[in-house]
């Protein structure tokens, strides 16, 4: 066990792995429904087993806890991918893609990690937020599942719907779901948007100017540009 390295040889892989395995599959599952069916629901069943085996560990070294309760975002995150790798729901797939590519993709990039590398929660948490990613992307890349035109609204409202019900909690429990209260011990990115409650006013600009980011590939305007462009 050790010191977890960010940018390291082992981060730099995984973050390659996370991007490279889905657009791997997407490509050999285009145009071809039951196989792209088929990958869509061992991402699912990766995701869910990836929790279950999570929870039973977790809840018999540490007992159930107000404070260890899976409400995080990108514990809703990890659902929400499975049910669209499934059953395919669109509100499913923008809830994932967003708190996934955004949330969860952030998570890779500055891992708050609580335990040594590599024991089994930090894998656990390198497994979670790559699978709801991966799962995501693979359903643009091979699913052909698109963004609707209010599908940054409706994330970040339900998001924030999600954030006052976590607050509740924090002012109840005195937990810390979302970091509502303080910021990670890890180094992260909320590090740079000052201290509470600025870093939660930043923030929330941040993740609308992601959403947005990650929706404007979808943006008809621009398809049809580059439709133009092509002549396709």
């Amino acid at each position: 066990m050790g010191l977890f390295r960010p940018w390291g040889l082992e981060h730099s892989a995984i973050l390659a792995a996370v991007v490279a395995l889905p657009a791997a599959l997407g490509l050999g599952t285009r145009g071809n429904v039951g196989r792209t069916a088929l990958v869509a629901r061992v991402f699912a069943l990766l995701l869910v087993g990836n929790e279950l085996i999570w929870w039973s560990f977790r809840y018999r070294e540490e007992g159930l806890g107000v404070h260890n309760l899976p409400l995080q975002l990108c514990d809703f995150g990890v659902w929400a991918a499975a049910a669209a790798s499934f059953f395919r729901r669109q509100f499913c797939f923008e809830f994932a893609y967003f708190a996934g590519l955004a949330g969860g993709g952030m998570a890779l990039l500055t891992p708050d990690l609580w335990a040594p590398w590599p024991s089994y929660p930090s894998v656990y948490y390198f497994l979670s937020h790559g699978l709801t990613v991966a799962a995501a992307l693979f359903l643009v890349w091979g699913g052909g599942m698109r963004l609707t035109s209010w599908a940054v609204g409706r994330f970040l409202l339900a998001a924030n719907a999600y954030a006052v019900l976590a607050g509740v909690v924090n002012a109840a429990f005195q937990t810390n779901y979302l970091y509502l209260c303080r910021k990670p011990e890890a180094p992260t990115i909320l590090d740079y948007l000052g201290p509470w409650p600025w870093y939660l006013v930043f923030g929330e600009a941040i993740a609308a100017a992601l959403c947005l980011l990650l929706w404007f590939p979808f943006s008809p305007r621009l398809r049809s540009r580059f439709a133009g462009l092509t002549g396709a």
